[in-house]
């Protein structure tokens, strides 16, 4: 778990209510024995610049290349982006980095301000393993200022979308005309969420990304 900002502290508690075994990580030696990482909701700036100071960027960077399992929601999902369509800058006008891995461009807080968060149900693919006798049940997803994908890459999958005609969406910031909105993607090793499942009590998120790990998905 990346514990360097945001909500890492919900992400722990769901991984180990689904389980498995999570601790934080702030320092690069610290990555060495890692099944995988979560790289948490919150700030995608702070992280970036945080990830940079505590010398954790560039191996972050090439662990993701090497394979390491890695889930990211909302800001999570902006640092696995290999681009971001309006990226936030620095006051000498260099552009926030990213740790990369995904093709996907996201754009930031593409959903509006905090304001404009929302709850809705997702269909969510990959998650058979939690059928039941009426199917597999929708993911209540929960959306804090969230990224959207606007472009994904021929190897990438995706796994749910926001459909505008919701009328959930009438009171958002953004419209949301056209096409429906990618909210969650998975490439390989790399899945990726514009919503926080780790503060609904939606275990079956975390425990997708468990079965990324040993292999099961």
């Amino acid at each position: 778990m990346l514990a360097l900002q945001g909500d890492f502290r919900e992400h722990l508690r769901a991984i180990e209510a689904a389980g498995a075994e999570a601790v934080g990580i702030r320092r690069p030696k610290e990555l060495d024995g890692l099944d995988g990482l979560i790289i948490p909701g919150g700030e995608s700036t702070a992280i970036d610049k945080l990830a940079r100071a505590f010398e954790l960027a560039e191996p972050l960077r090439e662990r993701i290349a090497e394979g390491l399992p890695v889930y990211g929601s909302c800001a999570g999902m902006i640092l696995l982006a290999n681009d971001i369509a309006d990226p936030a800058t620095d006051l000498s006008g260099a552009p926030q980095q990213t740790f990369g891995g995904l093709d996907i461009t996201v754009r930031r807080n593409a959903f509006g301000r905090q304001r404009e968060s929302f709850e809705t149900d997702l269909d969510f693919k990959g998650l058979d393993f939690s059928a039941t006798a009426s199917g597999v049940a929708p993911v209540h997803a929960v959306f804090i200022r969230g990224p959207w994908v606007e472009r994904v890459g021929p190897g990438v999958e995706i796994l749910a979308q926001v459909v505008p005609a919701d009328p959930e969406h009438a009171s958002h910031a953004v419209p949301l005309p056209g096409t429906a909105r990618i909210v969650a993607v998975r490439s390989g090793h790399l899945l990726a969420t514009s919503f926080h499942p780790e503060v609904t009590g939606e275990k079956r998120v975390h425990e997708l990304f468990i079965r990324m790990i040993r292999g099961e998905a």
